[in-house]
């Protein structure tokens, strides 16, 4: 009998990051635009969602098309609501050298179908959308609006 001496194989990585699967950023607004003229940028940009960003040129978040129209649909809506009082608590988000695996466990506990992708600044690099829902895990409703 002959013994054979085999080397451990290193393991196929499948370790794939953030910036393996997102998108490019799209729109970028300001958070003191108004709902109603984000409604426009987005008909114009044939856009789903907008990325948000305060004076600084910070990402603040993404607010999407369904979540604009619930707010100005809803009783408490005037025109002077600013994206900034509908947007809700901003982050943590994910980097481009964020786990996938990571970064997509944290969009679905937050019920979350797309984040932004933030640079070290927390300047928006990109947007990270879910494959698909998760069973069980609802869509994400309109934001109330904090007046």
């Amino acid at each position: 009998m002959t013994l054979v001496q085999t080397k451990p194989r290193p393991a196929r990585s499948t370790a794939r990051t953030v910036v393996d699967a997102m998108d490019a950023p799209g729109p970028q607004v300001w958070d003191d635009m108004t709902v109603e003229v984000a409604l426009s940028v987005m008909a114009g940009a044939r856009a789903q969602h907008l990325l948000v960003s305060d004076e600084d040129g910070r990402c603040t978040g993404l607010i999407t098309r369904s979540q604009l129209t619930g707010v100005r649909d809803s009783c408490a809506y005037t025109d002077r609501v600013r994206l900034r009082d509908v947007l809700g608590e901003a982050g943590p988000f994910p980097s481009p050298v964020t786990m996938l695996v990571e970064a997509e466990h944290a969009m679905r506990y937050r019920q979350l179908g797309s984040s932004p992708v933030v640079d070290e600044h927390g300047c928006a690099v990109g947007v990270l959308t879910l494959p698909h829902r998760s069973a069980g895990v609802p869509p994400a409703g309109p934001f109330s609006v904090n007046l």
